[in-house]
């Protein structure tokens, strides 16, 4: 019998989507085992591993999972924690890229600049924690964005104002 087909799809190992650290499969079944974070069930349709505790789906990209988000709180702290590592690392954001499949679950929590308000410019322009949001291009153009949640454009240097503490406005 061959080998690879005792373990789930993703192998018979993979890192733990929370802490990382190396976690096995369980032979002959669709599971992998963290021991801090229980079981996680790969799913080889969708190709998801979906954490059974919490039911969180994640889905991995160039060797690193991605949690898929089914709340807008969810994807917002996300992007929350990257803003705050990038500011650790000396590094400012200039702008937000969010996934499109995203882009209806988000509309309601983007800030939206009005004209009077700004002095004129911007056309109304959507702003997350302080900052210019634009949606990705399409997952048939880009099949990254099918799976990653946001990508951050940055430049060295602290942010002028630190807009990033208004975390759940």
């Amino acid at each position: 019998m061959n080998s690879a087909l005792q373990y789930p799809i993703f192998g018979s190992e993979i890192q733990c989507p929370h802490c990382h650290q190396t976690i096995p499969a369980l032979t002959l079944t669709d599971t992998y085992l963290c021991p801090r974070h229980g079981a996680f069930e790969a799913n080889p349709q969708t190709g998801e591993l979906i954490h059974l505790q919490s039911g969180r789906h994640w889905r991995r990209w160039d060797s690193q999972w991605y949690r898929q988000h089914t709340h807008p709180d969810g994807i917002r702290f996300e992007i929350h924690e990257a803003l705050d590592k990038l500011y650790t690392q000396g590094y400012r954001a200039t702008r937000v890229i969010i996934a499109r499949r995203y882009k209806d679950l988000m509309s309601g929590y983007l800030e939206r600049s009005t004209p009077w308000r700004n002095g004129g410019g911007d056309n109304g322009a959507s702003r997350l924690y302080g900052l210019p949001v634009e949606f990705s291009p399409e997952a048939v153009d880009d099949p990254c964005w099918e799976v990653i949640n946001f990508d951050l454009e940055k430049e060295p240097g602290v942010p002028v104002r630190y807009p990033y503490f208004r975390l759940f406005e």
